[in-house]
């Protein structure tokens, strides 16, 4: 999906137009969003750069350029929210009710019997990115539905995911542990998650249930849990990718190391 739109456009040329205010963008994305997190994230880089014209001598001008360069780099990392794609339509995606549990992702435990198959998904041979891209679309549209931390977790949690989908196509990591998890979280727990909040009445999501919490409660944990996850993940996977050119860097040090400038050494002795 494209975020070349007449808005995205508009947005992009008086963000730049008014860059020397970027260190106050965090907190305007924070409050167009109606998150708490990024209205005191935002805030924080604000007030920094504030009181930096008062500050003595370099530190002044360090903390208020650091205040903005920080608040450029959350900016462009948060362009979901203030620019985001075109909408596609999830009418073609039908999903359905999925009844497996949901474990943590432990890289170090190795389990007892082989990995089960992946939960099954409609459109299971499409890529995992369809289903992320499903996901993103579905709380776009339903933003207004959504209590304002959870929409931001969401894109957060689907960003995380994505990167290291992108990570296993470009390099399989040939961990079947962490293939079923990641296919997991994409394929089923993540839009379970979404599908049975939107299923409730907009009217009821504010009324305790049994156990004495509202479905926006119920979300709001659910949904930090998979975040958890998704950080787990995405760190673990970009650990592997970290190590295993550490690995690439070794065995070239161990074999190319020892050259003469003035010859060639192919391996013969």
């Amino acid at each position: 999906m494209s975020r070349l739109t007449m808005g995205n456009i508009i947005k992009a040329v008086l963000a730049i137009l008014f860059s020397v205010f970027v260190a106050f963008y965090v907190l305007l994305i924070g409050l167009s969003a109606k998150n708490k997190k990024l209205i005191i994230e935002g805030a924080i880089y604000a007030v920094i750069f504030s009181i930096a014209f008062s500050l003595p001598g370099d530190s002044g001008a360090f903390a208020g350029v650091g205040s903005m360069a920080v608040s450029a780099v959350r900016t462009f990392m948060l362009r979901d929210i203030w620019l985001p794609r075109r909408n596609q339509n999830p009418k073609h995606v039908t999903v359905v009710q999925q009844s497996a549990p949901m474990h943590a992702y432990h890289p170090t435990a190795v389990p007892a019997q082989p990995v089960p198959a992946p939960p099954s998904f409609p459109g299971a041979q499409d890529d995992l990115s369809t289903s992320l891209t499903w996901v993103n679309a579905q709380a776009k549209q339903n933003k207004h539905r959504l209590p304002a931390d959870t929409y931001v977790t969401i894109l957060e949690t689907c960003q995380m995911l994505d990167s290291a989908i992108d990570a296993e196509r470009r390099q399989p990591s040939g961990d079947a542990r962490f293939k079923y998890e990641l296919e997991a979280m994409v394929r089923e727990y993540l839009p379970s998650v979404l599908r049975g909040y939107l299923a409730i009445p907009p009217s009821m999501v504010g009324s305790r249930q049994p156990n004495g919490r509202t479905p926006n409660e119920e979300l709001a944990e659910q949904l930090s849990l998979l975040q958890g996850q998704a950080e787990a993940l995405h760190g673990t996977r970009h650990q592997q990718t970290s190590s295993d050119l550490t690995t690439t860097g070794n065995f070239l040090r161990e074999r190319f190391g020892h050259h003469q400038p003035d010859g060639f050494d192919f391996g013969i002795k």
